[in-house]
């Protein structure tokens, strides 16, 4: 099977999704949030990068509902119309 590539609004939208999964991660770990909701740390911090723009819907909703988001927040945030989304790289010096 042949994967197109993501559209730029399917890229924004792994981005919004990856800052909203962040802020409401807060200060728990990433491996503690993978593991209640049973997805790979790897998985998690792939989602949250935006590596992952289009995760399957069962992970999502497992993640959701360990940080206690319900789907409607989340849909309601990445279906959002275009905005500023969090930087994912820290490597770049904008200073």
């Amino acid at each position: 099977m042949v994967r197109l590539p993501l559209t730029p609004a399917e890229l924004e939208r792994g981005q919004r999704l990856g800052a909203l999964l962040r802020r409401a991660r807060g200060e728990r770990s990433i491996l503690d949030t993978a593991l209640d909701a049973r997805v790979s740390p790897e998985t998690l911090r792939k989602i949250e990068t935006g590596r992952v723009a289009t995760p399957a819907f069962s992970t999502i909703a497992a993640i959701a509902a360990v940080l206690g988001l319900s789907l409607d927040e989340v849909w309601a945030e990445i279906s959002r119309p275009e905005r500023d989304v969090e930087p994912t790289s820290t490597g770049r010096n904008t200073a």
